[in-house]
């Protein structure tokens, strides 16, 4: 019986076909990877923070993701890394670099999803600040960030920038709510600082949520304390608020009522204790001061044998302390505190079984002072931002490169796609030389 044949040009044109097919299939996970890598490409990447020793690198993606920077003092030395500070997979990721050489220029690169990524072939550079006297006050402003419904929008990136100077950030709490001290505020070359006119100097804010959208402000500093709540979607002009209260010590007032007359024969002695003997003072940190230790000392005055309690918000901690005969308290978080703005309230009840409350709120910045020492003197972690050379506010066009990486942090691509293409082209290979092989039967 005569076998069928398949023609040898028809066999040889499957051939051709499946080796074509079965090489596109292949280099189609190149595709996919590019694709991928496009969700995971750093957008709006802005520098803040700037100050002689630390500063700020921020950015948002398309699809939630981890990441962290490769960072040095050459372009061809990457040899530091710092992680993204926000421990899960987000849109927005922000992170500091401490520790810095004042006046030096610095590198870096963004691994975001397992990708290298840098500014249009080159690496990012900026050149951080000259050391400046840390002024004598402390002026913070604060506030907080909703979604269009109403919601707390957490972990959204803030900036600011005050009276046209350099860029300071920050990144909002799970409540939706922020603070920054602009005192330190630098000119755009970072050679001093702002001067700040309460009543003139215009804050401007902007407000990046990455899918979630982006918001916008302006307010006069003595107004600000705190901003009217930021609704992502909105531009907000805060510009014609009345002056708002300074945040202080809570101050008592005790005063007779209108009805008193002399009648009342109420009297009170002359010889009195001394007031440190009368209250609870609070006498290591002042309102809003920054700190650079985790585990500050918190110390004061008091009668003898009262029993305070004290709370640290943000953590939170609690606990109660009395009073020495010596007249003098003190206490120390036994675990560090995290970066950032803190309030510590104290209660008590006097000798009138009154209960009284003192609070002070601080900002903990870089944990690189000591511990049990509290200190104005510190540099703080919000400062300006970028120097002329990159340009912190425009938006960079990241590129990715052919680098591969270790990284610690990203997560690993997945084979499947791979694994499943080659099977593919594979089998069409395989199918056309059999074709083929048939045919010269």
């Amino acid at each position: 019986m005569r076998k069928s044949k398949i023609p040898t040009i028809i066999g040889l044109f499957l051939l051709v076909l499946g080796l074509t097919a079965g090489v596109l299939l292949v280099r189609n996970q190149n595709i996919f990877r590019l694709g991928a890598a496009a969700e995971f490409a750093p957008k709006d990447v802005r520098i803040s923070n700037i100050t002689d020793s630390s500063l700020t690198i921020s950015w948002i993606t398309d699809k939630e993701t981890s990441g962290f920077v490769k960072w040095g003092k050459s372009a061809t030395s990457l040899d530091k890394t710092e992680l993204d500070e926000l421990k899960d997979q987000g849109f927005t990721h922000l992170l500091t670099l401490r520790g810095l050489t004042p006046q030096t220029t610095y590198f870096f690169k963004i691994n975001s999803g397992g990708e290298d990524f840098d500014n249009n072939g080159i690496a990012w550079q900026v050149t951080n600040g000259a050391t400046l006297e840390i002024p004598s006050k402390t002026n913070l402003v604060s506030g907080s960030v909703l979604t269009s419904t109403g919601g707390p929008a957490k972990n959204t990136l803030l900036y600011l920038t005050v009276g046209g100077g350099s860029l300071l950030s920050t990144i909002t709490s799970e409540n939706g709510s922020w603070v920054i001290p602009f005192s330190q505020a630098r000119a755009q070359d970072l050679s001093s600082y702002i001067v700040i006119d309460e009543k003139n100097t215009l804050i401007e804010i902007s407000v990046n949520a990455g899918p979630a959208g982006v918001a916008s402000a302006q307010i006069y500093p003595q107004s600000a304390r705190p901003v009217p709540s930021i609704i992502l979607g909105d531009t907000h002009d805060f510009k014609n608020l009345s002056p708002s209260e300074v945040s202080g010590i809570p101050k008592a007032s005790i005063g007779l009522p209108d009805t008193a007359t002399p009648s009342s024969k109420f009297e009170v002695e002359e010889k009195t204790a001394t007031p440190s003997a009368k209250t609870v003072t609070l006498e290591s940190i002042d309102e809003g001061e920054i700190i650079t230790s985790t585990k500050p000392e918190f110390f004061g005055e008091g009668p003898s044998g009262t029993t305070i309690t004290i709370t640290v918000e943000s953590e939170p901690i609690s606990t109660s302390v009395k009073v020495p005969s010596t007249g003098n308290w003190n206490w120390s978080p036994s675990q560090g505190l995290s970066e950032g703005a803190h309030k510590i309230t104290i209660s008590w009840r006097d000798a009138s079984g009154i209960l009284r409350t003192l609070s002070r709120t601080f900002i903990v910045q870089a944990a690189e002072g000591p511990a049990f020492e509290s200190t104005p003197s510190a540099s703080p972690t919000a400062t300006p931002k970028t120097s002329p050379t990159p340009s912190p506010t425009a938006t960079a066009s990241p590129t990715a490169t052919a680098t591969t990486t270790a990284a610690p942090v990203p997560d690993s691509g997945s084979l499947t796609p791979t694994i499943l293409l080659s099977i593919m082209g594979v089998g069409v290979l395989a199918f056309a030389l059999l074709v083929w092989k048939k045919s010269e039967i």
